[in-house]
């Protein structure tokens, strides 16, 4: 038996696991962008075995492999996945994505590349993303860690091109009946000019829609269309033409919150727009509007709570009910205090005559005298505030009490040294 059979024989056995870990790979990028409101068509397949074969084999003849290892490193694709986006000015978006959820193994190849061809194109061919990656562990469960050993590769570009390529690879590189002619060729590049148009055509339609669902005195019918105008909105915030949509955030959460409190409509969430502020790879949009909408008022931090608990299906499989009830107890006290202490830091800022900001920015903007241990101690409990509302584990209820306490000493802290201490004037 030659090498390529023995490895074929060797990948024959381990399928199961590369299909797994695609599959795994896909739901995580799947999840991940509906969640931010992006549309797409994510699939995955491990190799089939017939093709991988006839693929090795050619390059058997250039390569001259010398060990299945070194056929194992050289082919990219056993484990593949393919994001088809309906908007193909997303990819950056996709590309912030894969860059937290997966260790990237090779720089990303782009293309369209500069490799030769028989004929000459009048359009730039194949447009995409193809990363070489793993699945990080912090992604998987404990049953699921050996799939972070397994070498994926993610292809992104919009449906269109992928339509496109499936056709053209087919035909130009696993011809049934000969090599194409000029005439073919030339037709497969008219394909490409159209599909090229076609991509323009849907980033115009992305931007009509994205003004659309910002429109007045309507309501959002789905996350996608909030995701849509929450962009719309940032981009004429910033000033800023060609805005980049990463980092939107958990669209789905605010969107299930917006309903739940009857403020889901454009001429709401334009009241937030004001607040944002541009460093989204700390704050993204989503969660710079929930933590506006849920500030200062208890009821609603708890309406968040219950909506991101549900969620989390995971934690909620692996605890009792005593557990998520005790955690629920533990997390509504906290924010009852941190609520309190919001509402009387805002309050000392209005009387001072200071704008609405982040509590600690209220602090540190209106008495610079204010003792570092108390700012640290309120700074602390403000992480883990955002941790608590925003994270996507979440902590056992004696964790919760533990920072319940440590609220109530800063509380205290503070209000003490407040009523010995005069504001320096607001200039």
């Amino acid at each position: 038996m030659d090498l390529v059979s023995d490895f074929i024989k060797r990948y024959g056995k381990e399928f199961d696991f590369y299909e797994q870990a695609c599959r795994l790979a896909a739901q995580l990028i799947d999840s991940n962008l509906q969640s931010a409101g992006v549309r797409a068509i994510v699939t995955s397949r491990a190799k089939s075995i017939r093709p991988l074969e006839a693929k090795v084999r050619h390059r058997q003849v250039k390569k001259q492999y010398d060990s299945i290892e070194r056929i194992y490193e050289d082919v990219a694709d056993l484990a593949g996945v393919r994001v088809a986006l309906y908007f193909p000015g997303q990819r950056k978006e996709v590309n912030s994505f894969i860059k937290s959820l997966f260790t990237i193994i090779e720089e990303p190849k782009e293309f369209p590349d500069k490799a030769p061809s028989s004929y000459m194109k009048r359009f730039s061919g194949y447009g995409a993303t193809h990363y070489r990656v793993q699945i990080k562990e912090e992604n998987l469960t404990s049953s699921q860690i050996r799939f972070s050993n397994a070498k994926i590769e993610i292809q992104v570009a919009s449906v269109l091109m992928h339509a496109w390529s499936e056709v053209e690879h087919d035909l130009v590189y696993k011809p049934m009946q000969g090599t194409l002619s000029e005439d073919e060729y030339a037709i497969l590049d008219e394909l490409n000019g159209l599909v090229l148009a076609g991509e323009i055509a849907l980033e115009r339609l992305q931007r009509a829609m994205e003004r659309r669902v910002s429109e007045h005195g309507r309501k959002y019918s789905t996350h996608y269309d909030l995701a849509a105008s929450l962009v719309d909105m940032a981009r004429e915030k910033f000033d800023v033409r060609n805005f980049d949509e990463h980092q939107v955030g958990r669209v789905d959460l605010l969107f299930e919150l917006l309903n739940e409190l009857s403020l889901n409509t454009p001429d709401h969430i334009r009241s937030y727009v004001s607040a944002f502020h541009f460093d989204l790879d700390r704050r993204p949009l989503a969660e710079q509007v929930i933590d506006q909408v849920i500030a200062g008022n208890s009821d609603r931090y708890m309406v968040f709570e219950k909506i991101r608990t549900i969620g989390m299906s995971t934690f909620a499989t692996i605890s009792s009910e005593e557990a998520i009830k005790k955690r629920h107890e533990s997390a509504s006290k906290f924010i009852k205090l941190w609520v309190d202490l919001e509402v009387f830091i805002n309050n000392y800022a209005e009387i001072n005559g200071a704008a609405r900001l982040s509590p600690l920015r209220v602090l540190r903007i209106l008495n610079k005298d204010i003792p570092p241990d108390i700012l640290m101690h309120i700074s602390e409990l403000g992480r883990f505030r955002n941790q608590l509302v925003h994270g996507k584990e979440p902590f056992d209820f004696e964790t919760i009490d533990l920072y319940t306490e440590d609220i109530k000493k800063a509380t205290k802290e503070l209000h003490e040294f407040l009523q010995d201490a005069e504001p320096p004037p607001i200039k």
